[in-house]
């Protein structure tokens, strides 16, 4: 195809981007997440408030109004291109909903390991790290699976704020072009390239710790 030869490096230019966006935000929204969802059940009462309060406010707002107070409000403040506001609206963004995740897979593990566990001496922290998140991981391992595939689309956001990712090279190639529909159709197949293959290593994964079981 003439038009994806002619604009090959930027395609790549783009693809590149949006796969650096979301291993970015993969990697911080899984460590703020599970934060998150241990901060929602631990006993004290003000921990548990500040989680609550930190997931109900992202998970309550679209992805582009937190992209745009990145871009427009604290870049203000803190030198942020376009491609970092994105990507930490989308970490933040997809944090919330791991939270819920992880947190829902903790609740799912029979409380009596926890009070065996803090029975043999070990602290909470402990407790949780050892022996409570890794079977809350397996749990809720289809789900987060759903969740950083929605991370990958998501990252389209960064088009909006000129973060140099696949759709916003998609978007100036048609506006150059005029060649709207072949080049979402690319777009799209390049995104495809990305999703696919996460899906089924989760589902391998999936299936793998299943027989491990």
């Amino acid at each position: 195809m003439a038009l994806l030869q002619n604009n090959f490096p930027t395609f790549m230019q783009g693809f590149g981007y949006t796969l650096l966006s979301s291993l970015i935000a993969l990697v911080g929204s899984m460590i703020l997440g599970t934060a998150f969802a241990i901060m929602q059940i631990v006993p004290k009462k003000w921990v548990r408030k500040v989680g609550n309060v930190y997931v109900q406010v992202f998970r309550n707002i679209p992805l582009l109004i937190i992209t745009f107070f990145f871009f427009l409000v604290v870049s203000k403040y803190v030198k942020m291109s376009g491609f970092m506001s994105g990507t930490i609206a989308l970490m933040l963004y997809t944090s919330a909903f791991i939270a819920e995740t992880v947190r829902a897979g903790i609740l799912s593990i029979d409380g009596g390991q926890m009070e065996g566990a803090r029975a043999n001496g070990l602290s909470f922290a402990q407790a949780m790290q050892y022996i409570i998140l890794p079977q809350a991981f397996r749990v809720a391992l289809p789900s987060l699976g759903n969740q950083f595939i929605n991370l990958v689309k998501n990252s389209s956001i960064l088009a909006f704020v000129g973060g140099l990712d696949l759709m916003y090279q998609g978007n100036m190639i048609a506006a150059n072009t005029f060649e709207t529909f072949s080049t979402y159709i690319i777009v799209g197949i390049l995104y495809l390239i990305i999703t696919l293959p996460l899906s089924y290593y989760m589902q391998h994964l999936e299936r793998k710790l299943k027989h491990a079981a």
